[in-house]
């Protein structure tokens, strides 16, 4: 279980860090843009450090408000979740809360 959460968070933060800077690339050659919710979606899905390093990297989306707020409070969770899991917290919790959703099903 533990490696797929890394392969996950691999994957989403990878992408995330491409699609923002493709959104630069496509916003320096005045093409169509990749909308900001899709870059928050990737961002929120685990991507946040990759959309952050990105937008830090090729100077994109840094100022731009209320984005660049949601770029940090999704990397913040993103850290709080992870140190949940290396505490060794989170699973349990997650396992109870299926427990009991299957138990109302």
């Amino acid at each position: 279980m533990n490696e797929y959460i890394l392969y996950w968070l691999i994957a989403m933060n990878l992408i995330a860090f491409v699609q923002m800077v493709l959104d630069k690339k496509y916003a320096e050659a005045g093409q169509r843009r990749i909308p900001e919710s899709n870059l928050l979606l990737w961002a929120f899905l685990g991507g946040a450090f990759g959309t952050v390093l990105a937008a830090r990297l090729v100077r994109h989306k840094t100022r731009k408000q209320p984005f660049a707020t949601w770029m940090l409070i999704w990397l913040w969770v993103d850290i709080i979740l992870l140190l949940l899991w290396w505490l060794g917290i989170l699973q349990p919790w997650l396992a109870s809360a299926l427990a009991r959703i299957a138990a109302a099903a």
